[in-house]
């Protein structure tokens, strides 16, 4: 394993309803927004195909979180 992947690995991840309260989003928001970004965890099965229900957990690292927030404060 490359030192890159061991930190990534370490680093702090977060839920999409940790992220919801910090936000004061829903959790429907939250995930809309992480979804798609590189480096967010999918884990489950997307049953939109299907038209079922999807069944996806994230895990947030801390750095996506970062890299979000800054994108969407302008700053």
């Amino acid at each position: 394993m490359s030192t890159t992947m061991i930190e990534g690995f370490a680093e702090l991840h977060y839920t999409v309803a940790d992220i919801a309260e910090k936000w004061k989003l829903s959790e429907d928001a939250v995930r809309r927004l992480f979804e798609k970004e590189p480096g967010v965890l999918v884990l489950g099965k997307d049953g939109t195909t299907s038209g079922r229900r999807r069944y996806t957990t994230l895990r947030i690292p801390a750095s996506v979180v970062e890299r979000v927030h800054k994108r969407l404060s302008h700053f």
